[in-house]
């Protein structure tokens, strides 16, 4: 029961995404929490560029962040539920985790993730 329960948390989680201009020189991602509980989104980049948010962050209820992705970006974003972090950043989800507030792996399962490559023409 307890694993329906995170799943629908999960499913709650939106994830919107705003192309701007005819060639993509950059995409904007928008992470909106619509989950009544604390979310912290993780993130990672495939082509060994910059962790978009650094990795991961905490995002409150109701609350939503922008993050630019430059042209030819490759990643992926994954909602963590029920984290707990200490001073360092390390810690633990009960969801997506990943070992610290800021990823540097992917998340590990039951997790849904939304993964994109950016084009750069």
């Amino acid at each position: 029961m307890a694993i329906n329960h995170r799943i629908s948390l999960l499913l709650l989680v939106s994830l919107a995404i705003f192309f701007l201009g005819e060639r993509v020189s950059a995409t904007t991602f928008t992470l909106e929490n619509r989950c009544s509980n604390t979310i912290w989104p993780g993130t990672l980049t495939a082509n060994n560029g910059a962790a978009l948010g650094g990795g991961g962050f905490s995002l409150a209820p109701g609350a939503s962040t922008q993050l630019s992705a430059p042209a030819g970006w490759s990643g992926r974003f994954w909602p963590r539920t029920g984290c707990n972090f200490d001073g360092s950043g390390n810690g633990k989800c009960d969801t997506g985790d990943c070992g610290k507030l800021m990823c540097t792996g992917a998340g590990v399962p039951p997790v849904t993730l939304a993964e994109f490559t950016i084009g750069g023409d």
